[in-house]
Parts: C-alpha cells; sequence; structure tokens
C-alpha cells in the first residue's frame, strides 16, 4: 500500500477557481460582438431611412446623414472583424439600393459575391435574385441556379420559395414537381415559424 503523501499528489485538491471559469463553451468573440454592434447601428439607421423614405425624394438631403451613419456602422463593422458575412452584404445592400455618397455598384457588387462565397445565405439569396434578372449579354441562370441552391442548403425561405418556383415552372431546370413541393412545404415552415 503506497503511503498516503503519494497518494495526496495524485488526489485532486479542490480547487479555489469557479468550475465556470474555464468553460469549454466558445462565446462570442470580442471582436464579432463590436462588429454586431456596429452592424445594429447601421441597420437602426437604415431602418430609420425606410421609415422616411416614402414621405421624401430618393436623393433627399435630410436622408444623407442617416445614409452616411450606416455606411460608416457598416465600415466600422468590417474594420473591427473582417470575416463578418452580415457587414459586408449590409454594405452591399446600401451601395445598391440607397442613393448613399459615394456609392458605387462595382463595390457593391464584389462585396455580395464575397458574402456570398463566404456562406452568408442572405447574400446567396440577394446574388441568386441579382444574377436571374434578364440581361441578355450574360448568361447567369447557372450561377443564380448556385447560388440559390446554396441558400437552400441553409434553408432561407425567400430561396426555397424562388427555387420551388423555378423547379414548377422548369426555368433554367428540369421541371420537378417533387422538389417544387419539398421547397415550398420548407418554405411553408419556416414562415409559420416567423410568423
Amino acid at each position: 500500500m503506497l503511503p498516503r503523501a503519494l497518494l495526496a499528489k495524485f488526489i485532486p485538491k479542490p480547487s479555489t477557481f469557479s468550475r465556470f471559469q474555464f468553460s469549454q463553451q466558445r462565446g462570442l468573440h470580442s471582436r464579432n460582438k463590436k462588429a454586431m454592434e456596429f452592424i445594429a447601428k447601421g441597420w437602426n439607421a437604415l431602418k430609420e431611412v425606410d421609415r422616411v423614405i416614402d414621405y421624401c425624394e430618393l436623393n433627399d438631403r435630410r436622408l444623407i446623414p442617416l445614409l452616411n451613419k450606416a455606411k460608416e456602422n457598416f465600415e466600422l463593422a468590417l474594420e473591427a472583424d473582417n470575416t463578418n458575412t452580415h457587414a459586408r452584404y449590409w454594405l452591399s445592400r446600401l451601395h445598391m439600393k440607397y442613393h448613399v455618397p459615394g456609392a458605387n455598384k462595382a463595390v457593391a457588387a464584389a462585396l455580395l459575391v464575397e458574402a456570398a462565397d463566404m456562406g452568408d445565405a442572405d447574400a446567396q439569396y440577394a446574388l441568386g435574385c441579382h444574377l436571374r434578372v434578364e440581361n441578355d449579354d450574360v448568361h447567369s441562370d447557372q450561377q443564380a441556379f448556385y447560388y440559390l441552391e446554396k441558400a437552400v442548403d441553409q434553408l432561407h425561405p425567400d430561396a426555397l420559395y424562388l427555387l420551388g418556383a423555378v423547379y414548377l415552372t422548369g426555368d433554367c431546370v428540369k421541371k420537378d414537381i417533387a422538389s417544387a413541393l419539398w421547397c415550398f412545404h420548407r418554405a411553408s415552415e419556416k414562415f409559420a415559424l416567423a410568423l
């Protein structure tokens, strides 16, 4: 039998540390948290623009401070966390949809493609929709279908509905009623959860 002193070396002593101090769960990184704060501020500015835009001109001077605030916050979010896909998506949407000073459609397209390639479902859906718009110079139906499928893989409700319509009509793919029904069913489940 081993002496008690020798066994004491192998028996764990009560720790002075809390068992929650070294939690194995990964929390939200401070960069991500700061980026999400900037995104929330930018999104709130855009919501205010959307609220008042119906009562004024698209390039009204009163909207410029709100648009600049949104743009600045989305850019700060990207500076805080360069891998944040939400910041890329919202900044691209800001450049595409709104008359923000210094808007650049090429930058918007590049940001949207980057966000979609990084796995953001909203960006994949938006890019699929933009590529789906009829353009005689660009044959982008298969690219649009590719990005819509990637958004459907993440169960994006609008992408599910649109892809269901594509399968139902046979537009750019072989007509497939079973796949269309599956997409519509999943979309209805997602929309029901959102209500």
